[in-house]
């Protein structure tokens, strides 16, 4: 079985009820973190988990709301585990630079922490893989694979699937429909899908939200996108414009029109079991 938890549901403008976008992917004892907006260790804390516990942290494009809080996973898990815990951080090309920059933002607090505190004698300890396409090896019992997506201009972009124990989940992150992410969607059961309201931005007069219609998927986009896999679920999450807690049924109706199986949707921490076929 793999676990799915929305830990957050929102986008780059703030929410006080919804955190940027994160999605935790577990099975086993294996927890993966799919991006890093904006208090994902909020949301963390409220699933039980923590930034100690994570397998790795997987990005899937370098847009700030993603990786808002990036920082602060690498810092929390340096400063909260008590030996040498090397975070593994998977993205696409440019990840290694990003990271880089964000240890070099952190150098003051890092001195000033190995300065005060004799066990902290080494900086964060952290791991950068890139990838583009195929299998990634992080050496545990969950398989996890990934494929190009289409978000451009912003690129590359990649989605990831998680295999475990006959269940398998695709998180696409942000895109529009696209070939890499149907292979990477054939044969699994579930696919996690960022979406936006195209029929509501579309009548807003603002350029800089016009902007966004051509490189997300609507509801409906991303329930064709599952329906072309034959998959059981379908998950929708990162939500533009937001609806109120415990809202929600329009999106999901604008998807039931295309996809037959279960579509999941709802608030921060709303957490999805996926078990084999």
């Amino acid at each position: 079985m793999l676990a799915i938890t929305l830990l957050g549901t929102g986008s780059p403008m703030p929410d006080p009820t919804r955190a940027g976008p994160a999605t935790l992917i577990a099975g086993g004892t294996e927890q993966f973190l799919v991006d890093a907006g904006r208090a994902v260790l909020m949301r963390l804390g409220g699933a039980a988990s923590s930034a100690g516990q994570l397998s790795a942290v997987l990005l899937t494009h370098l847009h700030s709301d993603h990786i808002t809080d990036l920082n602060d996973v690498i810092t929390t898990r340096w400063i909260t585990t008590f030996e040498p815990s090397p975070l593994t951080i998977v993205g696409p090309i440019g990840t290694r630079t990003v990271v880089d920059h964000i240890l070099d933002s952190l150098g003051p607090d890092i001195g000033y922490r190995i300065a005060h505190h004799g066990d902290l004698d080494y900086r964060p300890p952290v791991e950068v893989i890139e990838v583009t396409e195929g299998k990634i090896d992080l050496g545990g019992q969950v398989g996890v694979s990934c494929a190009s997506t289409d978000h451009k201009p912003v690129e590359p972009s990649i989605g990831f699937r998680f295999d475990y124990d006959g269940a398998s989940v695709v998180v696409a992150g942000d895109t529009v429909p696209c070939e890499g992410l149907d292979r990477l969607c054939i044969g699994a059961q579930a696919l996690v899908h960022t979406v936006i309201r195209k029929d509501v931005i579309e009548n807003v007069p603002v350029q800089r939200l016009q902007d966004t219609l051509d490189y997300h998927s609507s509801p409906e986009e991303a329930a064709k996108t599952a329906a072309r896999a034959g998959m059981e679920t379908l998950v929708l999450t990162h939500y533009v414009p937001a609806f109120p807690s415990g809202g929600g049924e329009d999106w999901r109706n604008l998807a039931a029109a295309h996809f037959a199986g279960t579509i999941e949707l709802g608030d921060d921490l709303h957490r999805v079991e996926v078990h084999p076929s």
